[in-house]
């Protein structure tokens, strides 16, 4: 928020030198947090939902803080000139650096590396974001320089009226929303959040058809792999995806694996990573693979069934024209359930194809 503070505090100064960009900042953000509560509900998305409520009590929190700071100042000395900082503005403030503001280096660390600084570049910011951009920015000297130069180059060749674009990040569309207020279609690096929970793989397990009591009561060697995962334990992180890059978060497959086999010994003469890797075909057998990968696709169908509307009835709702924020809060749902979607057909024709090997195996 300190940069977001200097945003106000240019906006409230006369005659700032910044008040040519400053004003022709949009005066409201497409981001979750201005969005109607009932938009909000439209996201269908508990872990983004998580995220919105945690920021609008940040900014709600803030407010009584700046106006605690600034109730005992004179008035010559007010940051704002004599304006408020309420949840509102302070909301605009963090709206505009996170959806403007970009990360370039900062001041040198004592083993000479950079801090990450925010910094908002006039101009610059009009770009757009792609995951092929024909541009870049280009840092020049170090931060605290008064020579410091900024720029954008082209990455290949620019025709004549091409919008210059660059990469904002390879990032889920819970950050783009987040932050810059847009949801990407389609998104590479877009995935679903679960959660790693013992009932949860029970549930999917007994859906997929297979029965395995080590999901509540592992073993004593399978917890301690479930120790090496941070799946388990006092500061363990629960946290695990489904889709972007790795299509299943290594921890979850390994997990899987590891607590569907009852051979410790072929679970120990594989290394962690191998466990871990979606690459590597069935370490621990063709059958415990299709046992892990069937009950994957079975929380698929648990984590799409918690949606309550299908991707049809969303299209359906595009189609008859809504809100800003309708449409971008059904943008969004649609590619949470697209990745979960394309993950399970993915999975299904691995699973195909295990069979197929197995059956051969077996003739």
């Amino acid at each position: 928020m300190k940069l977001g503070l200097k945003l106000l505090q240019e906006r409230a100064k006369t005659g700032s030198f910044w008040w040519p960009y400053i004003s022709n900042l949009p005066e409201t953000y497409s981001v979750p947090i201005f969005f109607p509560g009932e938009d909000i509900k439209n996201l269908q998305y508990a872990p983004l939902l998580y995220q919105v409520n945690k920021r609008c009590r940040f900014l709600l929190d803030f407010e009584k803080l700046v106006k605690y700071e600034l109730q005992s100042l004179k008035a010559n000395d007010h940051p704002f000139g004599g304006q408020g900082a309420d949840a509102s503005s302070l909301g605009w403030a963090m709206s505009a650096v996170s959806s403007r503001a970009f990360r370039l280096y900062g001041n040198k660390r004592p083993d000479g590396t950079h801090i990450d600084a925010p910094m908002m570049l006039p101009l610059i910011d009009m770009c757009n974001h792609s995951f092929n951009p024909n541009a870049e920015i280009v840092q020049e000297q170090e931060a605290n320089n008064e020579k410091m130069l900024v720029k954008v180059t082209a990455r290949t060749q620019i025709m004549q009226d091409d919008p210059l674009v660059l990469n904002y990040g390879f990032l889920n569309n819970d950050f783009f929303l987040l932050d810059y207020g847009f949801v990407m279609n389609p998104n590479p690096y877009d995935c679903v959040e679960l959660k790693y929970d013992p009932a949860l793989l029970d549930a999917a397990s007994m859906a997929a058809g297979i029965s395995s009591p080590n999901f509540s009561s592992p073993s004593s060697w399978q917890q301690e792999i479930l120790f090496q995962l941070n799946l388990c334990g006092e500061h363990a992180d629960h946290k695990v995806s489904l889709g972007g890059s790795e299509l299943v978060e290594c921890r979850l497959l390994a997990a899987l694996r590891v607590l569907l086999s009852t051979d410790k010994e072929a679970v120990e003469r594989n290394d962690l990573n191998t466990l871990k890797s979606l690459s590597a075909e069935a370490p621990l057998g063709i059958s415990n693979e299709i046992a892990a990968l069937r009950t994957i696709i079975a929380l698929c169908v648990i984590a799409l069934g918690h949606f309550p509307t299908k991707i049809m009835e969303d299209e359906s709702l595009l189609k008859q024209g809504v809100a800003t924020t309708t449409n971008l809060a059904i943008q969004f749902r649609i590619q949470k359930k697209s990745v979960i979607v394309d993950a399970m057909r993915d999975l299904t024709r691995r699973v195909k194809a295990l069979m197929s090997k197995e059956s051969v195996t077996a003739q």
